[in-house]
């Protein structure tokens, strides 16, 4: 129904910027201008009659929807209200990293212990949260801008240090092809900025692939994790050593 509204707002800033009006909208489909009024007010039009409203300003269909998909917004950061709403709710963030990572309704139900009542609470919520639109017969389209990230320090990135990054760095990394590769040296600043602009440069070759594999079958994707970091860092055992 969101999504509905949306549509038809986006048909009623066309008829704006077109200088077409309720009364010219009337004479064009053979209605009265009162009629017309009144669906626009209550959003209630079928597929065809928009077509035809299209076709009065000399326009497809599609572009309608174009200009639909431009407007819009595509969230780069999440609040921390929302941020603090999803981790207070493991069922949902867990929903939501599935939707990140492009699953839909039927690959998280099947794959996962979650009842499609539970799955349809949550995804509904991430609508709410505009994180996703869910459309009809709980297909899901992702809001998240390519740039997406959490908040620096914030609630889910607390999350993550605490219960998530410590249970993934005890696993084994020699199983299914894993790699783990732990350097130290010492380097300028120079260096380090260098190293830290090309893990950014990884980063984005990794969100773009995982775009790429989102069409491939569910069967041939295998959740996996990359840690990406840097930091000035010196080992636990020498500290005691240091001069102060």
């Amino acid at each position: 129904m969101a999504q509905t509204e949306a549509i038809i707002s986006t048909l009623k800033r066309a008829l704006r910027s077109s200088g077409l009006t309720y009364a010219d909208v009337a004479r064009g489909l053979g209605m009265s201008e009162a009629n017309v009024k009144r669906q626009f007010a209550s959003e209630r039009f079928s597929l065809a009659r928009i077509e035809q409203i299209c076709q009065l300003m000399q326009m497809d269909l599609s572009e309608l929807f174009q200009l639909f998909e431009a407007s819009r917004s595509h969230i780069t950061r999440l609040t921390e209200d929302q941020e603090r709403e999803l981790v207070a709710d493991p069922l949902l963030l867990m929903v939501a990293v599935f939707v990140q990572n492009h699953l839909g309704f039927a690959d998280i139900t099947g794959r996962y212990s979650i009842s499609e009542a539970e799955c349809i609470r949550c995804l509904a919520k991430l609508d709410r949260l505009h994180i996703i639109d869910l459309l009809p017969n709980n297909r899901i389209k992702l809001r998240i801008d390519e740039h997406f990230s959490w908040i620096p320090a914030g609630p889910i990135e607390r999350y993550f240090e605490q219960e998530v990054q410590q249970q993934f760095l005890r696993g084994s990394f020699r199983k299914s092809g894993g790699t783990r590769l732990f350097c130290t040296g010492m380097l300028s600043e120079h260096s380090r900025l260098l190293i830290a602009r090309r893990l950014q440069a990884l980063s984005q070759e990794i969100a773009d692939l995982q775009r790429q594999d989102a069409s491939r079958p569910l069967a041939e994707r295998r959740n996996t994790g990359v840690l990406l970091a840097l930091r000035e860092w010196e080992f636990s055992a020498s500290q005691p050593f240091l001069r102060q």
